[in-house]
């Protein structure tokens, strides 16, 4: 099994061989450099991709500054999700934090999946299912833990992002500052 399909398989829940050949022969690969650009907000939210290697960071900029909602890595997917499905302008600017490579879908042949499986309707709906509930633990862990226990739990789980990814970006996606995170880590 292909890394790609390995992917498919893990957000999808396909098992089957002819049903993964369809889903992953629409995947192309796609390099993004250091610094540029997946996605600009405003604009057409029409790829998905998984993360073959390198870093995305998913942000927003507002009036004040920049709010960091992700950072993707190896193996995680990346779009904006509500424009890429509802086919609006993204409200979300992916740029990369490293060279990164990539295994793409364009909108339109996602769209085409549907018409060549039967099945895909629900695979679908159980990959945007898990989308939702992987929002609802990070909205929880925002309103349940303090900002250490925030940290802890994503420190346990990204350690090696910390070398990787300037620490503000680490402090804004767990919704707090900078100093409140370097005050945490001097502990």
């Amino acid at each position: 099994m292909t890394e790609l399909e390995q992917y498919v398989t893990s957000y999808f829940g396909v098992a089957e061989p002819e049903e993964l050949e369809i889903i992953s022969s629409f995947f192309k690969p796609e390099t993004i450099k250091k610094g540029d650009y997946f996605l600009l907000t405003g604009k057409a939210a029409d790829k998905l991709s998984f993360i073959q290697t390198g870093l995305l960071r998913v942000f927003l900029a507002t009036e004040n500054k920049e709010v960091t909602q992700w950072i993707s890595t190896k193996g995680y997917f990346v779009t904006d999700l509500s424009g890429f499905i509802f086919e609006q302008p993204a409200r979300w600017t992916i740029q990369a934090l490293a060279d990164t490579e990539l295994f793409t879908i364009k909108r339109e042949d996602y769209k085409k999946i549907g018409t060549l499986m039967s099945k895909w309707h629900e695979l679908e709906k159980l990959f945007i299912a898990r989308c939702f509930t992987t929002l609802e633990d990070r909205i929880f862990s925002h309103l349940s833990m303090s900002a250490e226990e925030r940290y802890t739990l994503f420190f346990e789980h990204n350690k090696s992002l910390f070398n990787q990814v300037p620490l503000q970006y680490i402090a804004s996606m767990l919704g707090m500052t900078p100093e409140t995170l370097s005050r945490i880590r001097k502990k």
